[in-house]
């Protein structure tokens, strides 16, 4: 976490350097601008890590550079906190709901800063951990974290065992399990699974997908595989 760049933007130089300070001393690389035309055109040329964004800034303001960074496709997923004036109640509303991550009002307390800042980075983190365990293939999406498989963005009622099956074949697609390997992988508690339950349950498994079935193909002799 030391690594990243986080980069101010803030028109009141002293409390610019009250968190440059701050931030530089747990380790943060972190640059800092007085202007919002200034701190725009250096989000687009650096692409920090993170933005503090002051919304009261003289000439274009906090609110139009969130706006601005959130419609840009190169811009639009670094993580914003706003820093705002506690009379700016409505203007956190409209922040939140153009896509900034947070906010923090003033005084704010350096301590309550970087520990805002850390949160949102472990938020990211976990976020970007569970986006690489969902998988996507053709027109159906799988995601293990919430047990939930989308076919044309709409869901598929499996059982725990559909499920199982699905997600063991989908995360190695060409590779072929052998029914043994998959009687391993749901057997559980004293449930009794044999080599005809796992021929059942892809059965069903395969006309609950409708036509994506056709992506679990059968290797005769073997098990099953899902297509590359």
């Amino acid at each position: 976490m030391n690594n990243k760049h986080i980069l101010v933007i803030e028109d009141e130089a002293d409390i610019q350097e009250l968190i440059k300070f701050n931030l530089t001393k747990e380790g943060y690389k972190v640059s800092g601008y007085l202007s919002g035309e200034d701190g725009l055109n250096a989000v687009r040329q650096l692409k920090p890590d993170l933005i503090l964004l002051d919304l009261m800034l003289t000439g274009i303001d906090g609110l139009e550079i969130c706006r601005q960074l959130k419609k840009d496709g190169k811009t639009e997923n670094i993580p914003i906190i706003m820093i705002t004036a506690k009379s700016e109640e409505s203007d956190i509303v409209i922040g939140l709901e153009m896509g900034a991550d947070d906010y923090i009002a003033k005084p704010f307390s350096p301590k309550v800063l970087t520990a805002r800042i850390r949160s949102l980075f472990r938020r990211i983190r976990a976020k970007e951990i569970t986006n690489q365990s969902i998988i996507k293939h053709d027109n159906i999406v799988i995601n293990p974290g919430k047990y939930e498989v989308l076919i044309n963005g709409r869901p598929v009622s499996l059982t725990l065992t559909e499920f199982q099956i699905l997600h063991q074949l989908a995360k190695k697609p060409g590779w072929v399990f052998t029914r043994d390997q998959l009687i391993d992988l749901i057997r559980g508690g004293e449930i009794v699974i044999t080599d005809r339950s796992i021929d059942v349950q892809i059965v069903g498994l395969r006309k609950k997908l409708g036509n994506s079935g056709k992506l679990i193909e059968t290797v005769r002799g073997i098990g099953y595989r899902f297509k590359e």
